[in-house]
């Protein structure tokens, strides 16, 4: 098992730094790379998350909720942890941000895009070493392509 967190893949740190900094379309777009390459949900469920806080940026509740639905499922076979993560509580996070949109469906979106990501209220992410299993895919290295 990984004792120290800077044995985690690099990109997933990047990741949670633009995350945590509300850089959502950034922090997406640092996981594309390893998720083709290595074809990890988890990566993937993480770039969906991501994306529905772009949509809340941009005052697109039907895109937030798509989204979040689409995590949900990428990310539901990783709990209660993985890669450091408290999958558990992404997971919770995201079903009551998607019953809020929901209960807010009918708002005009346009009058104000930012009170979206008020609605949906953001955590920060952090890993923990607990969080870590040891066997995730991901903290093995990429086979050479030679």
């Amino acid at each position: 098992m990984a004792d120290d967190l800077q044995d985690l893949p690099q990109a997933l740190h990047r990741f949670l730094e633009l995350f945590n900094a509300q850089e959502y379309w950034e922090s997406h777009e640092v996981l594309e790379g390893p998720w083709r390459d290595e074809g990890s949900d988890f990566y993937q469920g993480l770039i969906l998350y991501a994306s529905a806080f772009v949509h809340a940026q941009r005052g697109n509740p039907r895109g937030v909720g798509a989204q979040l639905v689409k995590t949900e499922r990428k990310l539901g076979g990783y709990r209660p942890c993985y890669l450091g993560i408290d999958v558990d509580a992404v997971l919770a996070h995201s079903a009551r941000c998607r019953e809020l949109v929901e209960l807010r469906r009918d708002e005009d979106p346009r009058s104000d895009p930012s009170s979206w990501l008020e609605v949906v209220d953001v955590p920060r992410l952090e890993l923990h070493s607990r969080f870590v299993r040891g066997d995730e895919p991901e903290l093995r290295p990429l086979p050479d392509p030679r």
